[in-house]
């Protein structure tokens, strides 16, 4: 041993030597736990954030709307109002209110870091003798593409929004039997038409969204609509996804305007969020109470087999403190070493399973999120875990009393 080594850890690392059999099952035990840690965590982390791509990407976090309108009864008189049953009327396709107005409000809000109007509303796409109901929505490429990243969809064709042009989806295209250059006849409820030229085709991962939606330039819309300077939407994204409810709370309580999140449209999806964190972090329980319980009755036998190796160093002049240093010292590298092997196990398995398991289509079923916090924190945990492991015994060996140890 180093002469410059603490005696604690002299004497640390001497037991785990001598105990070698021990200490590599101990720090198997760890290893296999810390790996189980690591590739549920990076696993989940990448699932995670390939569902909320996947959400967040095909739609805006918060959406404003027109408030819902309401029928209110009649008033005969002062006070007095007509004896009738009120029910609630068809919702027409209205324009938000001075609309530009909260778009510039909502553009000096420091956590909305994107705002996009768009006109929505129904219409006939007809080609030759095939016709399909459709839902349009207008918008202005250079703010809109920033929120719903139609781009990245793109399978075919480009993502080009001239006043000319529409962008429809794949099975919607399949439907009409049209390809990326064709024309389409596109017919409004008021009989409004305009022949529009697909520029490109999409794929959201969703064959009714692929069937139902097309994309056509904001002024295209609003003359098709018969809506001139309307918008029926205004599309937001905030810096903090997950605090998006909480700012359609505050935008509909000082707005005229119905303010719906992601999180309240989508809530099943995120409550399966949700329930992926709560059991990722069972597990990381679950796995480091195994670990100290392990570190806890390897450390306890070896106070039992070594008890008399105490009672000497005690009779020679240790002090309880350095007794009990000892054992900490040997819980904490029990988990450190472990958690580094595990470390490399378990990112190890990732990358095998990462690059085994494809969608049906060959692409990655999650991307591969392998941060350097996860295993810094891992790292800390276990050592701090076979620390706590190791209280126990650390205090029964420095409570041993020298003579009754050494006489056994």
């Amino acid at each position: 041993m180093n002469r410059w080594m603490p005696f604690e850890w002299t004497a640390a690392l001497r037991f785990l030597r001598e105990g070698r059999m021990q200490t590599i099952f101990i720090i198997v035990g760890i290893a296999i736990g810390v790996g189980v840690i690591v590739f549920m965590s990076a696993l989940l982390t990448g699932l995670q954030a390939n569902f909320i791509k996947r959400v967040l990407t095909s739609q805006a976090q918060i959406q404003l709307l027109p408030p819902d309108q309401i029928a209110r009864p009649l008033r005969l008189e002062p006070g007095i109002f007509e004896n009738a049953t009120i029910q609630r009327p068809g919702q027409r396709v209205i324009s938000i209110d001075q609309w530009p107005k909260i778009r510039d409000r909502m553009l000096a809000i420091p956590e909305i870091t994107a705002v996009s109007p768009t006109m929505s509303g129904a219409v006939l796409a007809i080609r030759g003798d095939a016709s399909r109901a459709i839902s349009i929505s207008g918008v202005e490429p250079g703010s809109y593409f920033r929120i719903v990243r139609v781009p990245d969809y793109i399978v075919s064709g480009e993502a080009r929004l001239t006043s000319e042009d529409i962008i429809v989806g794949i099975e919607l295209a399949k439907d009409l039997g049209a390809v990326v250059g064709d024309k389409l006849n596109v017919q409004a409820a008021s009989g409004t038409t305009r022949v529009l030229k697909i520029s490109g085709l999409v794929d959201f991962g969703n064959k009714g969204a692929n069937t139902r939606n097309g994309y056509v330039a904001l002024r295209t819309a609003q003359s098709l609509l018969s809506s001139i300077g309307s918008v029926t939407t205004i599309e937001l994204t905030v810096r903090d996804i997950y605090a998006a409810e909480t700012m359609a709370r505050h935008i509909q309580a000082s707005n005229p305007v119905q303010a719906d999140s992601w999180i309240k449209t989508n809530a099943q999806f995120f409550t399966a969020v949700q329930a992926q964190q709560t059991s990722n972090t069972l597990i990381r329980v679950f796995v480091a109470l195994s670990v100290a319980f392990g570190i806890a009755a390897v450390l306890i036998v070896s106070v039992i087999q070594r008890s008399r190796d105490i009672g000497i160093l005690r009779a020679m002049g240790t002090s309880r403190a350095q007794v009990l240093r000892i054992f900490l010292i040997q819980g904490g590298l029990l988990g450190l070493v472990g958690s580094l092997v595990g470390s490399a196990l378990g990112a190890g398995t990732l990358l095998y399973w990462h690059s085994v398991v494809r969608q049906a289509d060959g692409s990655e079923l999650f991307p591969l999120i392998l941060e350097q916090s996860l295993f810094i924190a891992t790292a800390v945990l276990a050592t701090l875990t076979g620390l706590l492991a190791a209280t126990a015994p650390a205090i029964r060996a420095a409570r041993l009393d020298p003579v009754a140890a050494i006489r056994g």
